[in-house]
């Protein structure tokens, strides 16, 4: 008994010994990290005061993504929209360096503020600290959708940052001027083509849905109302609605309208060129049959 009481005191101490190296190893790696975290804290600054302004201005352009004129015109811009409006709007461009938790400060930013900041180290350009008062009159998918209209790489590469910046500032004020959005106003070509698209798709669907199941009918009723969910949320919610509510131009309403018609007329005609009434059995399924 004695020799197996040594054998599992000598096996207990051995595993003591190899948890005691985990964990000092597991510390060390830790104590890694937060060397390396700490080594990159001062790029991040996230509370450097020193790279505020001496003089109070609503653009700390530390990036320099603005030329003197741009920011000069900003500021002037910034400046009267809130004199006239009551509503604060400032601009944070930062790379390596960011005066961080301090520009709140300088700002005074309340719920009536908002603070545009621009940081080309992300994904996204853009990013938006938005007071509680902004989001009673443009709700939180707003904001979503103006960082990514506005802040995506294809955007900012064919506009600029400054073009950004100023375009979705410029965005921010009209809604506030007309007292709320629930969508970022304008119709860019791409989202237009998305639309489009989708018109195209529910016109496909409408059109293979209306050609005739049995012989003596010209359109299939039945069916175009079966699928109806489908292409109208297509082409109404999809192809519609993302147009009449970001503009008031007709035209792409139009080009909606006719792409859907002529994606329908041509599914139709497709469908009887392709299926032909011979093919399909007379007493076929029919959803507005009697039984």
């Amino acid at each position: 008994m004695g020799s197996i009481d040594q054998n599992l005191d000598s096996e207990r101490g051995t595993l003591r010994q190899r948890l005691s190296g985990l964990a000092l190893g597991l510390l060390l790696l830790l104590g890694t990290l937060g060397f390396a975290g700490l080594a990159a804290g001062p790029a991040l600054a996230y509370d450097n005061p020193d790279l505020l302004p001496d003089h109070p201005t609503p653009v700390i352009d530390l990036a320099k993504a603005l030329t003197d004129k741009q920011r000069s015109s900003l500021e002037q811009q910034l400046e009267g929209f809130e004199q006239s409006s009551g509503w604060k709007l400032r601009v944070l461009t930062q790379y390596e360096r960011t005066p961080g938790l301090a520009v709140r400060d300088f700002w005074d930013l309340d719920e009536r503020s908002l603070l545009l900041v621009a940081d080309p180290r992300g994904g996204n350009l853009l990013n938006f600290n938005v007071g509680e008062a902004l989001f009673a009159l443009m709700p939180r998918t707003f904001w979503v959708e103006l960082q990514t209209r506005y802040g995506n790489q294809y955007y900012v590469r064919e506009h600029g940052e400054d073009g950004a910046i100023v375009d979705a500032l410029t965005a921010v004020e009209g809604c506030l001027e007309r007292g709320g959005c629930q969508v970022v106003p304008g119709l860019p070509r791409e989202q237009w083509l998305l639309t489009l698209s989708t018109s195209i798709l529910g016109g496909v669907i409408a059109g293979i849905a209306a050609y005739p199941r049995k012989e003596g009918r010209r359109v299939e009723w039945a069916w175009v109302m079966l699928l109806s969910p489908l292409w109208l949320i297509l082409f109404g919610a999809l192809g519609l609605g993302p147009v009449v509510t970001r503009t008031s131009d007709l035209l792409p309403v139009a080009r909606n309208t006719l792409a859907f018609l002529g994606a329908a007329v041509a599914a139709y005609q497709i469908a009887g060129a392709t299926i032909g009434r011979h093919k399909l059995p007379a007493d076929g399924a029919d959803p507005g049959s009697d039984s």
